[in-house]
């Protein structure tokens, strides 16, 4: 490998690009090089640049060039799963994109540009999974946004603009350390506790086990003796409860 640089991953051509374009059933072109081991944005790209979708997710790009600013009839860019740690200003240039998907890549705070904002049209942003400590507040011009993801960031704060957005519809910022979002310890459900309960008549035990059972059971009367007000549960003096088990699932447990 040459001093100095970085894995080049696989060298896509003009003619595999053309051959990945497809049409879809809106009539928009996509361009899709998903998992194709990109380490590099190809420049051959560039002759395709009037295509309105471009699908370079799971590859193992770190950064996006400045002539993204191209592809000028770009509505939608998926990015997702790569190793960008920051987005060029060029960025905001790509004034009809309506989706722009960045989950699970390196990006920080100072690796969003100002310019992100400038994305009047933008309806979807997805920046989960990455390594945001704080959201700009200037995200809040968004106006258009009806789903934005900040899940699995290091997130503190998320500003009032943001949380104000005007068709915002959709807001995830799951596992982050936000304090407003600290989930409240679960009450104790003793259902929880029961995967199976065993009913048996007093004549398929054998002696061990019904003498367990039978002091189990008197050690339960004490305990409902003890509590005030009338039972209303019904009693089955021929049944008997040999043994159960605990498991944290209650779904697992009706289902059986």
């Amino acid at each position: 490998m040459p001093k100095g640089k970085g894995p080049q991953g696989k060298r896509i051509t003009l003619k595999v690009a053309k051959n990945a374009v497809r049409v879809l059933f809106n009539g928009r072109r996509r361009l899709e090089l998903s998992k194709m081991g990109i380490a590099i944005f190809p420049k051959c790209l560039l002759e395709l640049a009037d295509v309105e979708e471009i699908d370079l997710s799971r590859n193992m790009l770190r950064k996006i060039p400045n002539t993204i600013e191209k592809f000028q009839n770009l509505m939608w860019l998926d990015l997702h799963s790569n190793q960008i740690d920051e987005l060029p200003a060029a960025i905001g240039t790509l004034q009809n994109l309506t989706f722009l998907n960045l989950c699970n890549n390196k990006l920080t705070t100072k690796g969003l540009p100002e310019e992100l904002t400038l994305l009047k049209n933008l309806r979807t942003l997805n920046l989960g999974l990455n390594c945001l400590e704080t959201i700009p507040t200037t995200l809040g011009t968004l106006k258009e946004l009806v789903e934005l993801g900040l899940f699995d960031n290091s997130l503190t704060i998320i500003p009032k603009s943001v949380k104000k957005l005007p068709k915002l519809e959709r807001l995830n910022v799951k596992r982050n350390p936000l304090p407003e979002f600290a989930e409240e310890d679960e009450p104790i459900d003793t259902v929880k506790r029961i995967e199976s309960l065993y009913l048996v008549e007093k004549k398929d035990l054998c002696n061990s086990c019904l003498q367990t059972c039978q002091g189990e059971r008197d050690e339960l009367h004490k305990l409902e003796d003890l509590t005030p007000g009338p039972s209303d549960k019904p009693s089955f003096p021929s049944l008997t409860t040999p043994n159960s088990t605990a498991i944290d699932n209650q779904e697992e447990w009706r289902m059986k």
